[in-house]
């Protein structure tokens, strides 16, 4: 037993040691092919950001982001949680730097409007999405977010609708806003995708159920969400333990269908695991921070 304890504790540090500092900077580029383009279309190169959660000090994250651009993406889709500091904005617009300059969307996560407080992380093992505490969070300036990414030409899709021609390929986009923080108002953007479109993409933070089913309702046929961090603190053998959000944790990073079973129609639904944590948490274990270069390419016929 004497023995026992500091090997524990000595094994506890180092694992520590290891999620802050190894994990959390190991960014991982996940490469994804979905068959979702009309017959004879594409292929077409999404590039999908989610959670940078980024502050002033984090450069080795700014440089990653800024190498992306060499990808050569044709679509640039970002869900969010972009900053965690207000002195970040300019830095994650740098980091963006060339990107901005291709097509673009958007949408906002929590932490883009507030930033972010010491809370107790085992609250998310009885807490979901829909039992989500209010606490006091300092404000930050969005607008500033807002205004610098729709300057450079890309869309908000936070609560609307959008239209974008890429590579020749027309798109329909919809996106809500943040709908951990029950600011979704999907009523503002219900209604079929528009047929004329060759692809409809719904765009949104947090992967909701309920928010899922009506964008399959209506049609659009790919989904794009963050928010999970892809639990962020995984096991390894196990995975996921908690998603915070109402989806399962099987789907709680990756490409998936929605619904995951059952008659009826289908979308795919691609879920970052993001780059970030919150400078509270500043830990990963078996779940790299990630971006993914998403290849769109045509379905079977029928």
């Amino acid at each position: 037993m004497r023995t026992l304890i500091p090997v524990t504790a000595a094994a506890g540090a180092a694992a520590i040691g290891y999620a802050a500092v190894v994990e959390r900077n190991w960014f991982a580029l996940r490469r994804v092919q979905i068959p979702v383009l009309p017959p004879g279309t594409g292929p077409l190169r999404v590039l999908h950001i989610s959670d940078a959660h980024l502050t002033p000090g984090r450069r080795r994250l700014m440089s990653w982001i800024r190498s992306l651009d060499g990808l050569d993406p044709h679509l640039v889709v970002n869900t969010g949680d972009s900053i965690a500091h207000a002195e970040a904005i300019g830095c994650f617009l740098d980091a963006l730097g060339p990107l901005l300059d291709r097509p673009g969307v958007f949408v906002f996560g929590s932490n883009d409007l507030y930033a972010p407080v010491p809370l107790n992380p085992l609250r998310y093992l009885w807490r979901t999405s829909s039992d989500v505490r209010k606490h006091k969070r300092p404000e930050l300036p969005w607008e500033k977010l807002r205004d610098g990414m729709a300057a450079a030409g890309w869309l908000d899709l936070n609560n609307q609708r959008g239209q974008l021609k890429v590579d020749g390929l027309g798109i329909a986009l919809a996106g809500v806003h943040d709908s951990h923080m029950k600011r979704d108002r999907y009523e503002l953007v219900a209604g079929p995708a528009d047929p004329a479109a060759g692809l409809h993409i719904g765009v949104m933070h947090s992967p909701e159920p309920r928010v899922l089913d009506r964008f399959v309702a209506d049609g659009y046929e790919l989904l794009l969400a963050g928010h999970t961090h892809g639990g962020q603190l995984c096991l390894p053998w196990y995975g996921t333990v908690v998603t915070n959000c109402g989806l399962d944790r099987q789907r709680a990073r990756g490409l998936h269908r929605h619904p995951a079973d059952g008659p009826g129609a289908q979308a795919w639904l691609h879920v970052s695991a993001g780059l970030g944590t919150s400078p509270w948490a500043p830990v990963r274990f078996a779940c790299r921070p990630e971006v993914s270069l998403l290849t769109l390419v045509p379905r079977a016929p029928g």
